[in-house]
Protein backbone atom coordinates (compact mmCIF):
# COMPACT_ATOMS: atom_id res chain seq x y z
CA UNK A 1 0.00 0.00 0.00
CA UNK A 2 1.23 3.38 -0.87
CA UNK A 3 2.29 5.59 2.15
CA UNK A 4 -0.12 7.87 3.61
CA UNK A 5 -0.53 11.53 1.84
CA UNK A 6 -1.27 14.87 3.62
CA UNK A 7 -2.67 17.16 1.90
CA UNK A 8 -3.11 20.68 3.26
CA UNK A 9 -6.09 23.25 1.51
CA UNK A 10 -5.90 26.67 2.46
CA UNK A 11 -9.20 28.23 3.10
CA UNK A 12 -8.87 30.91 0.83
CA UNK A 13 -10.73 34.38 0.72
CA UNK A 14 -13.46 33.41 3.65
CA UNK A 15 -15.91 35.79 2.36
CA UNK A 16 -15.50 34.40 -1.02
CA UNK A 17 -16.45 30.41 -2.14
CA UNK A 18 -12.91 28.86 -1.05
CA UNK A 19 -14.00 27.22 1.92
CA UNK A 20 -17.08 25.66 0.48
CA UNK A 21 -15.15 24.35 -2.13
CA UNK A 22 -12.71 22.77 -0.41
CA UNK A 23 -14.94 21.26 2.37
CA UNK A 24 -17.30 19.84 -0.43
CA UNK A 25 -13.93 18.35 -2.51
CA UNK A 26 -13.24 16.55 0.69
CA UNK A 27 -16.56 15.28 1.26
CA UNK A 28 -17.61 14.79 -2.19
CA UNK A 29 -14.98 12.68 -4.43
CA UNK A 30 -14.05 9.44 -3.27
CA UNK A 31 -10.51 9.45 -2.11
CA UNK A 32 -7.96 6.97 -1.16
CA UNK A 33 -7.94 5.39 2.43
CA UNK A 34 -4.50 6.75 2.47
CA UNK A 35 -4.71 10.24 1.84
CA UNK A 36 -5.55 12.72 4.70
CA UNK A 37 -6.63 16.57 4.66
CA UNK A 38 -5.55 19.54 6.72
CA UNK A 39 -7.76 22.58 6.19
CA UNK A 40 -5.85 25.99 7.11
CA UNK A 41 -8.49 29.02 7.93
CA UNK A 42 -10.05 30.36 10.89
CA UNK A 43 -12.15 27.74 12.53
CA UNK A 44 -15.39 28.75 13.43
CA UNK A 45 -16.07 30.15 10.20
CA UNK A 46 -15.33 26.97 8.77
CA UNK A 47 -17.70 25.08 10.64
CA UNK A 48 -20.28 27.30 9.93
CA UNK A 49 -19.60 26.54 6.07
CA UNK A 50 -20.27 22.68 6.65
CA UNK A 51 -23.51 22.50 4.70
CA UNK A 52 -22.10 19.80 2.68
CA UNK A 53 -23.08 17.34 5.46
CA UNK A 54 -19.56 15.52 5.45
CA UNK A 55 -19.61 12.00 6.26
CA UNK A 56 -16.20 10.99 5.44
CA UNK A 57 -12.60 13.09 5.17
CA UNK A 58 -13.23 15.56 7.72
CA UNK A 59 -10.23 17.93 7.20
CA UNK A 60 -8.07 18.35 10.23
CA UNK A 61 -8.58 21.94 10.88
CA UNK A 62 -6.10 24.08 11.32
CA UNK A 63 -7.01 27.59 12.83
CA UNK A 64 -5.36 30.20 11.14
CA UNK A 65 -7.45 33.14 12.86
CA UNK A 66 -4.35 33.36 15.61
CA UNK A 67 -6.50 34.78 18.16
CA UNK A 68 -7.99 37.43 15.45
CA UNK A 69 -11.70 37.99 15.59
CA UNK A 70 -12.79 37.94 11.79
CA UNK A 71 -16.24 38.36 10.96
CA UNK A 72 -17.64 36.38 8.01
CA UNK A 73 -19.43 38.87 5.13
CA UNK A 74 -20.35 36.76 2.00
CA UNK A 75 -19.36 38.69 -1.22
CA UNK A 76 -17.62 41.56 0.62
CA UNK A 77 -13.94 42.03 -0.09
CA UNK A 78 -12.17 43.12 3.22
CA UNK A 79 -8.95 43.50 4.78
CA UNK A 80 -9.61 41.04 7.50
CA UNK A 81 -10.46 38.49 5.09
CA UNK A 82 -7.25 39.09 3.43
CA UNK A 83 -5.18 38.65 6.64
CA UNK A 84 -6.65 35.19 7.23
CA UNK A 85 -6.01 33.89 4.03
CA UNK A 86 -2.42 35.19 4.44
CA UNK A 87 -2.09 33.93 8.01
CA UNK A 88 -3.59 30.34 5.87
CA UNK A 89 -1.21 30.80 3.61
CA UNK A 90 1.82 31.25 5.91
CA UNK A 91 1.25 28.27 8.02
CA UNK A 92 0.43 25.60 5.41
CA UNK A 93 3.79 26.58 3.70
CA UNK A 94 5.88 26.51 7.17
CA UNK A 95 4.23 23.06 7.51
CA UNK A 96 5.02 21.86 4.63
CA UNK A 97 8.73 22.88 4.56
CA UNK A 98 9.06 21.26 7.76
CA UNK A 99 7.21 17.62 6.29
CA UNK A 100 4.18 17.61 8.35
CA UNK A 101 2.46 18.30 4.70
CA UNK A 102 2.82 16.82 1.56
CA UNK A 103 1.72 19.25 -0.52
CA UNK A 104 -0.35 22.47 -0.64
CA UNK A 105 -3.48 23.38 -2.50
CA UNK A 106 -4.49 26.87 -2.28
CA UNK A 107 -8.36 28.36 -2.52
CA UNK A 108 -9.16 31.43 -4.43
CA UNK A 109 -7.52 34.76 -2.44
CA UNK A 110 -8.83 38.25 -3.28
CA UNK A 111 -5.62 40.00 -4.75
CA UNK A 112 -7.27 43.76 -3.67
CA UNK A 113 -8.17 41.94 0.10
CA UNK A 114 -4.53 40.68 0.53
CA UNK A 115 -3.92 44.28 -0.55
CA UNK A 116 -6.07 45.78 1.98
CA UNK A 117 -4.28 43.49 4.56
CA UNK A 118 -0.94 44.93 3.45
CA UNK A 119 0.40 42.41 1.64
CA UNK A 120 1.73 44.25 -1.73
CA UNK A 121 2.29 40.80 -3.84
CA UNK A 122 0.52 40.67 -7.35
CA UNK A 123 -0.86 36.87 -6.10
CA UNK A 124 -0.79 33.44 -5.09
CA UNK A 125 2.65 32.50 -7.03
CA UNK A 126 4.70 35.02 -5.58
CA UNK A 127 3.95 35.31 -1.99
CA UNK A 128 4.47 31.53 -1.95
CA UNK A 129 8.00 32.13 -4.24
CA UNK A 130 8.48 34.96 -1.61
CA UNK A 131 7.97 32.82 1.56
CA UNK A 132 10.29 30.07 0.23
CA UNK A 133 13.07 32.43 -1.52
CA UNK A 134 11.95 30.28 -4.68
CA UNK A 135 14.08 32.64 -7.50
CA UNK A 136 13.25 30.50 -10.18
CA UNK A 137 9.26 30.16 -10.61
CA UNK A 138 6.19 29.93 -13.29
CA UNK A 139 2.62 29.55 -13.17
CA UNK A 140 1.46 26.37 -14.88
CA UNK A 141 -2.52 25.98 -15.70
CA UNK A 142 -3.59 22.48 -16.97
CA UNK A 143 -7.38 21.66 -18.80
CA UNK A 144 -8.30 18.76 -20.60
CA UNK A 145 -5.46 17.95 -22.64
CA UNK A 146 -3.48 21.57 -22.29
CA UNK A 147 -0.75 22.60 -20.45
CA UNK A 148 0.22 26.59 -20.54
CA UNK A 149 2.79 28.29 -19.01
CA UNK A 150 2.46 32.15 -19.17
CA UNK A 151 5.87 34.49 -19.98
CA UNK A 152 4.08 37.00 -18.11
CA UNK A 153 1.56 36.61 -15.52
CA UNK A 154 -0.94 39.80 -14.37
CA UNK A 155 0.27 42.55 -15.77
CA UNK A 156 -1.50 45.06 -17.87
CA UNK A 157 -1.16 44.05 -21.79
CA UNK A 158 0.53 47.59 -22.40
CA UNK A 159 3.17 46.77 -20.29
CA UNK A 160 4.07 43.09 -22.29
CA UNK A 161 6.29 43.98 -24.50
CA UNK A 162 8.79 45.71 -22.27
CA UNK A 163 8.63 42.93 -19.75
CA UNK A 164 8.86 40.41 -22.21
CA UNK A 165 12.60 39.64 -21.53
CA UNK A 166 14.65 37.43 -23.48
CA UNK A 167 16.08 36.50 -19.94
CA UNK A 168 12.75 36.21 -18.54
CA UNK A 169 11.16 34.03 -21.67
CA UNK A 170 14.41 31.72 -21.44
CA UNK A 171 13.27 31.24 -17.79
CA UNK A 172 9.95 29.95 -18.11
CA UNK A 173 10.43 27.77 -21.41
CA UNK A 174 13.24 26.04 -19.01
CA UNK A 175 11.03 25.43 -16.21
CA UNK A 176 8.30 24.09 -18.44
CA UNK A 177 10.69 21.66 -19.97
CA UNK A 178 11.85 21.02 -16.39
CA UNK A 179 8.47 19.85 -15.27
CA UNK A 180 7.42 17.90 -17.81
CA UNK A 181 8.95 14.57 -16.79
CA UNK A 182 7.25 15.05 -13.04
CA UNK A 183 3.83 16.00 -14.69
CA UNK A 184 3.71 12.96 -16.93
CA UNK A 185 5.07 13.80 -20.21
CA UNK A 186 8.54 12.68 -20.48
CA UNK A 187 9.24 13.83 -24.42
CA UNK A 188 9.04 17.22 -22.92
CA UNK A 189 7.81 18.72 -25.98
CA UNK A 190 7.48 22.53 -25.38
CA UNK A 191 5.16 25.24 -28.26
CA UNK A 192 6.48 29.08 -27.80
CA UNK A 193 3.29 31.37 -29.05
CA UNK A 194 4.77 34.34 -30.89
CA UNK A 195 3.40 37.91 -29.12
CA UNK A 196 1.68 38.89 -32.23
CA UNK A 197 -0.62 38.21 -34.62
CA UNK A 198 0.70 35.43 -37.05
CA UNK A 199 4.13 35.36 -35.38
CA UNK A 200 4.82 38.72 -36.23
CA UNK A 201 4.66 38.03 -40.24
CA UNK A 202 8.09 38.02 -40.52
CA UNK A 203 8.48 41.74 -38.73
CA UNK A 204 5.61 43.05 -41.18
CA UNK A 205 3.57 43.22 -37.52
CA UNK A 206 6.27 43.46 -34.73
CA UNK A 207 9.53 42.24 -34.17
CA UNK A 208 9.72 40.73 -30.74
CA UNK A 209 9.65 37.31 -32.28
CA UNK A 210 12.79 38.17 -34.98
CA UNK A 211 14.32 39.96 -31.68
CA UNK A 212 14.07 37.95 -28.69
CA UNK A 213 12.12 34.69 -29.05
CA UNK A 214 13.34 32.96 -31.92
CA UNK A 215 16.91 33.71 -30.44
CA UNK A 216 15.63 31.99 -27.25
CA UNK A 217 14.05 29.25 -28.69
CA UNK A 218 17.32 28.50 -30.85
CA UNK A 219 19.80 28.93 -27.55
CA UNK A 220 17.90 26.19 -25.95
CA UNK A 221 17.13 23.84 -28.46
CA UNK A 222 21.36 23.90 -28.55
CA UNK A 223 21.70 22.95 -25.41
CA UNK A 224 19.13 20.01 -26.10
CA UNK A 225 15.84 21.23 -25.08
CA UNK A 226 12.63 20.17 -27.41
CA UNK A 227 11.59 23.36 -28.06
CA UNK A 228 9.83 24.84 -30.98
CA UNK A 229 8.57 28.01 -32.19
CA UNK A 230 7.21 30.98 -32.12
CA UNK A 231 4.33 29.90 -33.07
CA UNK A 232 1.28 31.70 -34.08
CA UNK A 233 -1.33 32.32 -30.77
CA UNK A 234 -4.14 31.58 -32.60
CA UNK A 235 -3.38 28.21 -33.96
CA UNK A 236 -0.88 26.32 -31.55
CA UNK A 237 -3.51 25.49 -28.82
CA UNK A 238 -5.35 23.68 -31.48
CA UNK A 239 -2.10 21.48 -32.09
CA UNK A 240 -1.34 20.66 -28.32
CA UNK A 241 -4.64 19.74 -27.66
CA UNK A 242 -4.41 17.27 -30.52
CA UNK A 243 -1.38 15.97 -29.10
CA UNK A 244 1.75 17.46 -30.52
CA UNK A 245 3.12 19.41 -27.87
CA UNK A 246 3.32 18.49 -24.38
CA UNK A 247 3.21 22.48 -22.86
CA UNK A 248 2.58 25.83 -24.51
CA UNK A 249 4.89 29.13 -23.26
CA UNK A 250 1.70 31.76 -23.89
CA UNK A 251 3.20 35.49 -24.24
CA UNK A 252 0.57 37.19 -21.51
CA UNK A 253 -2.48 36.02 -19.48
CA UNK A 254 -5.20 35.52 -21.54
CA UNK A 255 -3.50 34.22 -25.20
CA UNK A 256 -2.82 31.23 -22.71
CA UNK A 257 -5.83 31.36 -20.64
CA UNK A 258 -8.52 31.87 -22.59
CA UNK A 259 -7.96 28.19 -24.84
CA UNK A 260 -7.91 26.49 -21.64
CA UNK A 261 -10.83 28.21 -19.85
CA UNK A 262 -12.71 27.42 -23.25
CA UNK A 263 -11.77 23.40 -22.90
CA UNK A 264 -11.57 23.52 -18.80
CA UNK A 265 -13.79 26.67 -17.37
CA UNK A 266 -15.02 24.12 -14.28
CA UNK A 267 -11.96 21.55 -14.03
CA UNK A 268 -8.49 23.94 -14.59
CA UNK A 269 -5.53 23.27 -12.20
CA UNK A 270 -3.00 25.99 -11.30
CA UNK A 271 0.60 24.49 -10.73
CA UNK A 272 3.50 26.53 -9.20
CA UNK A 273 6.65 25.19 -11.13
CA UNK A 274 9.89 25.69 -9.36
CA UNK A 275 8.96 25.62 -5.47
CA UNK A 276 10.40 22.75 -3.57
CA UNK A 277 7.39 21.41 -2.74
CA UNK A 278 4.16 20.62 -4.22
CA UNK A 279 1.70 23.33 -4.77
CA UNK A 280 -1.55 23.23 -6.68
CA UNK A 281 -4.81 25.56 -7.22
CA UNK A 282 -8.15 25.78 -8.68
CA UNK A 283 -8.05 27.68 -11.76
CA UNK A 284 -10.87 30.52 -10.32
CA UNK A 285 -11.56 33.71 -8.42
CA UNK A 286 -13.22 34.21 -5.20
CA UNK A 287 -16.70 34.40 -7.17
CA UNK A 288 -17.91 36.88 -4.76
CA UNK A 289 -21.83 36.83 -6.26
CA UNK A 290 -22.80 33.27 -5.31
CA UNK A 291 -20.37 33.00 -1.85
CA UNK A 292 -22.43 31.55 0.76
CA UNK A 293 -25.34 30.21 -1.31
CA UNK A 294 -23.96 27.01 -1.12
CA UNK A 295 -24.24 26.42 -4.96
CA UNK A 296 -20.01 26.59 -6.01
CA UNK A 297 -19.01 23.84 -8.11
CA UNK A 298 -15.90 22.40 -6.59
CA UNK A 299 -15.04 20.21 -9.86
CA UNK A 300 -11.45 22.84 -9.78
CA UNK A 301 -10.68 21.84 -6.27
CA UNK A 302 -11.11 17.91 -6.83
CA UNK A 303 -9.13 18.31 -9.41
CA UNK A 304 -6.49 20.09 -7.87
CA UNK A 305 -6.44 17.63 -4.97
CA UNK A 306 -6.14 14.83 -7.27
CA UNK A 307 -3.01 16.95 -9.20
CA UNK A 308 -1.68 17.50 -5.65
CA UNK A 309 -1.64 13.37 -4.97
CA UNK A 310 -0.51 12.71 -8.09
CA UNK A 311 2.70 15.08 -8.07
CA UNK A 312 3.31 14.60 -4.31
CA UNK A 313 4.35 10.84 -5.15
CA UNK A 314 6.87 11.63 -7.39
CA UNK A 315 10.35 13.22 -7.37
CA UNK A 316 9.73 16.97 -7.45
CA UNK A 317 12.62 18.69 -9.55
CA UNK A 318 12.97 21.67 -7.46
CA UNK A 319 13.14 19.91 -3.72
Amino acid sequence: MKRTVRIGITAGDINGIGPEIALKACAQAKWPGNVEFLLYGPADILVRQAWCKLRTKWPEIINSSLGDSIRWQPGKISADAGRAAINAIRLAVRDCLKGEIDAIVTAPISKEGIHKAGLDVPGHTEFLARLTKTKRYAMMLFGGPLRVVLATRHIPIADVPKKLTAAALREQIQLAAESLPWLGAPRARVAVCGLNPHAGEGGDIGREEIEIIAPVIRALKRKGLCVSGPHPGDTVFHAAAKGEYDAVVAMYHDQGLAPLKLIAFDTGVNVTLGLPFVRTSPDHGTAYDIAGKNCANPASMIEAIKTAIFLARRSNPWK
